[in-house]
């Protein structure tokens, strides 16, 4: 299994989330120490009612929480946009400029 499927494993167990975006972003970041140490960069967009009445820094935490290790060794850098249903329905994610 590689990295972005146990990232979607570890935050569908953790947040049955609505929807699940994960974009592995390392190559952009080539010779960057993150990189040469193994860790990659990543950006998430989850949308999960288990974010409502949580403030971002409380979503981004349980985020981090849910990954446990793989914070500290796989991941290097992780872009995280993390809504409700509500608030994704009020701000829908930009299409893709790649």
């Amino acid at each position: 299994m590689n990295t972005v499927e146990r990232i979607r494993t570890r935050l569908d167990d953790a947040f049955a989330p609505l929807r699940l975006d994960i974009a592995d972003d390392s190559a952009q970041h080539a010779g960057h120490a993150g990189a040469r140490s193994g860790g990659g960069h990543y950006r998430l967009d989850i949308v999960a009612e288990a974010f409502a009445g949580k403030p971002t820094v409380a979503r981004h935490r349980m985020i981090y929480a849910a990954l446990d290790e793989m914070m500290r060794g796989e991941i290097h850098a992780l872009a995280i946009r993390a809504r409700t249903a509500a608030e994704a329905s009020q701000q829908p994610t930009p299409k893709e400029t790649r």
